[in-house]
């Protein structure tokens, strides 16, 4: 029996499936299955092949049906970032088709919507498992189409770019894939629904698109075995407005329904114009500074942070109600010892993760893919992914992911100066990548070295780009010396609720408006010469609506409903659009507040137990395996678990702050030194300073970045221990009184050339000064640091060459038992 909006087709091989005037129809043929999408009375897409490979046997070729069932999905499901943020309803008709074919029972399983059909297969009674080797769901293009295409690399960063369908050259292209069919219809192809269950898949072009599994064999089990082949069709407007992807995506946990904790915005960015200010936390706190003056709720500290100061840094921008997250590389939350690191940055206070290189789309990265969504959710933290596939739906399954890179963004002109964006490249997203979900373009990048773009342009990337947060390019000191700028950046809402394209073509120019509140965002970007835009107000805003627009020159104009604004080649512009009479300018810093009461340092006692007091009310977040218990409004038990003698855990004091930000202050506490001898590469630093990068240790200090140095090495001679620091530097030891002599060597590392002043530091007072020089032999040190709590070491620079500064065989030597005092 066929269901409400079925027909069969006019042979009775086929069923149509009628949506608002999409339709979708399957039929047997003489070449095997195929699937036609209609919209209205005209067919767009005719002959799509379905089937897939089941080992070595093709299915698909010449199928019995056995049964047809149908069923109405209905569904209600909560955005937190993206193009509509809110609570979505949709309905969607599915058809089962049940194909017997060589003794193999299999499904094609379709899914129509108002703007779009989606097909998946299914083995509905395979005992075991087995292996799919193919699918074989091609699309076939009507001559004189056009495309708008990317070729295909796992972490989807090579250009976009325009091509007829006659000059597409065989390959394989990345999802998604743009083809106009005529004047009014438009196709696009991707996927959606993916887990570790699955591949990714791409296109490859040989006359016909065909899906292309990343994977040579999938292993698959009884059930559905391939995510979700996805047809858009409509208009531009339709598919840029789209939520077809997500739908079909499985519904979030019931806890992550209302995640409330996630947290879409704008975030400042140092990595783009200042490689190596990841190792530098002044440089961070005045990131946070500019962002909170701008009303900014985010900072990304990318690659070079070091664990000594990030609570230091989550606590500064708390105050300001800035949210912190950490960069990292997938690798390194790739075991389960791995993912430990998770819950421990959450215990600091930080928000989130950008986890980068995955680059691959195969079943075993999918699974790591899971076990990321998993365990961050549970976790609280907002996740975005970098070297990265394409959304697939995983905003409405994990609304913790706020982005996704799969792009070449802004990041290109600091790498590749040879092969900056261009505005044609970028004209082309919200037309294909973006419509698929978030995408961290990192825009705004007035600063890029050989930019061809207008200033314009790049400010309404801002707009244009939509990823759940925004990380912009630039120097957060470019945008506030920018007025016009900085105050559109201010104004910029956090989320969008609803998403309009106004005007435009993949080859020419778009102009993109998303609505929060009351209130219109308005992003235009062209390729091509200069020329005046129209931009139509009339979908979204009456005739006396207020506009205030800031074009190519960064200078600022006022309008009353739709306006023409001129953009310089290459150009853009951006512009907020009020109702008339309400109030066109809102944004506002972010105020300073007071940090909860937190000693910086507690030493536990020997059952590992240790006080705290706390302001009224206030919150702990221990460490991972820690325990805290409240014995009194003020009064905390916190319990250590595995804490070495000399190490540290940071337990976090929190109470609630501005705009939904716990404002937080950090604990140290750790465990007293024991007697005996302490390498003082091994305890943890509470503090330190350095010019390049952090302060290394068991190597030389190298470059900017991480664990990037060489052995440490003095006038040829090799040290298996130490720290490698870049002058001005210093690092800062807990010694809790407890230590008796400090013995160690201090030198210039070879790899460097000059000069330096160092000194050691007890409480603040001077106990050993040198001048080292480089190819000169180590000095050595031998000092009474009895009583001493705090151990400083110092770099400070002598002349004008840069020394890097070895401390070497640094031994902490504790003759006593602990002291009571």
């Amino acid at each position: 029996m066929l269901g409400r909006g079925l027909r069969r087709s006019s042979d009775g091989e086929g069923v149509s499936d009628e949506t608002n005037g999409t339709r979708a129809l399957i039929g047997i043929t003489g070449e095997g299955v195929r699937l036609t999408v209609g919209r209205g009375a005209a067919t767009v897409v005719d002959g799509v092949a379905l089937g897939f490979s089941l080992g070595g046997l093709r299915l698909g070729v010449a199928p019995e049906q056995v049964n047809l069932t149908h069923r109405v999905v209905r569904d209600r499901f909560t955005l937190r970032s993206g193009k509509a943020t809110g609570s979505h309803e949709y309905e969607h008709q599915e058809t089962v088709h049940t194909f017997r074919e060589e003794g193999v029972v299999w499904q094609a399983i379709v899914r129509t919507g108002p703007h779009g059909v989606a097909v998946r297969y299914a083995l509905p009674l395979l005992d075991g498992v087995a292996e799919i080797t193919a699918d074989h769901t091609t699309v076939p293009l009507p001559a004189g189409s056009r495309n708008w295409v990317l070729d295909y690399q796992t972490w989807y960063e090579t250009p976009r770019y325009g091509v007829d369908t006659a000059d597409l050259a065989e390959g394989a292209y990345g999802l998604p894939f743009l083809t106009r069919l005529d004047a009014d219809a438009h196709l696009l192809i991707t996927e959606s629904g993916i887990d570790g269950r699955f591949a990714g898949a791409h296109l490859r072009w040989d006359g016909a698109l065909r899906v292309t599994l990343a994977d040579e064999t999938v292993e698959v089990t009884r059930g559905v075995v391939t995510p979700w082949r996805v047809l858009l069709v409509g208009s531009l407007a339709e598919l840029v407005s789209s939520l077809f992807v997500e739908e079909l995506a499985p519904a979030a946990a019931p806890e992550l329904e209302a995640a409330e904790w996630v947290r879409p915005g704008r975030a400042a960015w140092s990595w783009w114009s200042d490689f190596y200010s990841g190792a530098q936390l002044a440089k961070q706190q005045h990131f946070v500074d500019v962002a909170a003056d701008l009303g900014w709720e985010h900072l990304l500290i990318d690659c070079g942070w070091e664990e000594t100061w990030v609570p230091e840094i989550v606590a500064y921008a708390s105050l300001r109600g800035v949210q912190v997250h950490l960069w990292t590389i997938w690798r390194d939350l790739n075991s389960p010892e791995d993912l430990r690191r998770l819950a421990l940055w959450r215990s600091w206070g930080v928000a989130g993760i950008k986890v980068d290189f995955m680059e691959s789309e195969s079943k075993d990265r999918y699974r790591w893919y899971d076990t990321i969504l998993t365990e961050s959710a549970r976790l609280g933290l907002m996740v975005n992914f970098h070297g990265s596939v394409v959304p697939r739906g995983w905003a409405r399954t994990f609304p913790q992911v706020i982005g996704y890179e799969a792009i070449r963004g802004a990041e290109y002109y600091v790498f590749f100066e040879n092969q900056a964006l261009t505005a044609s490249h970028n004209v082309i997203q919200p037309f294909t990548r973006n419509i698929v979900g978030a995408m961290d373009a990192t825009p705004v990048a007035f600063g890029a070295a050989g930019r061809t773009t207008g200033d314009g342009h790049e400010l309404g990337l801002a707009v244009v780009f939509e990823c759940g947060i925004t990380h912009f390019a630039d120097h957060v000191d470019a945008y506030a010396s920018r007025p016009a700028a900085a105050r559109f950046l201010a104004e910029l809402a956090p989320a969008w609720d609803e998403t309009v394209l106004l005007a435009g073509d993949p080859d020419t120019h778009a102009v993109v408006a998303r609505r929060a509140g009351d209130r219109w965002f308005v992003g235009g970007i062209a390729t091509g010469e200069a020329r005046t835009i129209h931009v139509p107000l009339d979908t979204i805003a009456g005739p006396d609506a207020q506009v205030w627009i800031v074009g190519d020159d960064l200078t600022d104009t006022k309008a009353t409903g739709s306006f023409d604004v001129p953009v310089a080649r290459d150009g853009g512009f951006a512009a907020i659009v009020a109702p008339a009479g309400t109030e066109l300018f809102r944004a506002r810093s972010r105020p300073r507040l007071t940090p909860p009461e937190a000693v910086a340092i507690a030493e536990s006692a020997a059952d590992g137990t240790t006080t705290l007091v706390t302001g009224p009310g206030d919150r702990l977040r221990p460490p991972p395996g820690w325990t805290a218990e409240r014995r009194t409004d003020t009064e905390w038990l916190v319990r250590a678990r595995g804490l070495l003698p000399g190490r540290l855990g940071v337990v976090t004091v929190e109470r609630d702050g501005d705009d939904g930000v716990p404002v937080v202050a950090h604990t140290r506490v750790i465990s007293p030194l024991t007697e005996g001898q302490h390498a003082l590469s091994d305890l943890p630093m509470i503090a330190f300073v350095n010019a390049d990068g952090p302060v290394e240790r068991d190597q030389s200090n190298g470059g900017g970045n991480p664990r990037d140095g060489g052995p440490l090495r003095v006038a040829g001679r090799e040290f298996a221990r130490g720290l490698g620091t870049a002058p001005p530097s210093e690092a800062r030891f807990h010694l809790g009184g407890r230590a008796a002599r400090l013995t160690g060597a201090v030198g210039v590392d070879d790899e460097s050339a000059g000069r330096a002043v160092v000194a050691v530091l007890a409480d603040g007072r001077e106990i050993f000064t040198a001048d080292v020089a480089a190819g000169q032999p180590v000095v050595p040190f031998d000092l009474d640091v009895s009583g001493v709590r705090t151990l400083l070491l110092r770099g400070g620079p002598s002349g004008s060459e840069s020394a890097h500064v070895d401390w070497v065989d640094l031994i902490v030597h504790v003759h006593q038992p602990p002291c009571t005092k």
